[in-house]
């Protein structure tokens, strides 16, 4: 699971090894803890964010987005 970028408390991790018929997205760790995930088609949560943390992971998502982009694309081509 490479790291894409960190961020204060949060870091961004693509998956090498996702289901086909998810769409597109990184996983957001908070800590040690594997909070949420967010798609990249959308920019929107596909899981429920930790309480608070909502508004300031999309705005390092947003910072990171290239980044997190290029790396998926890297890993699973389509």
């Amino acid at each position: 699971m490479p790291t894409v970028r960190i961020e204060g408390r949060y870091r961004f991790v693509v998956n090498t090894r996702e289901n086909a018929f998810e769409p597109p997205h990184v996983h957001v760790w908070v800590g040690k803890e594997d909070a949420c995930r967010i798609e990249l088609l959308g920019g929107t949560y596909m899981d429920e964010p930790p309480p608070g943390d909502a508004r300031d992971i999309l705005d390092a998502y947003a910072r990171h987005v290239d980044a997190i982009w290029a790396t998926w694309h890297a890993i699973h081509g389509r």
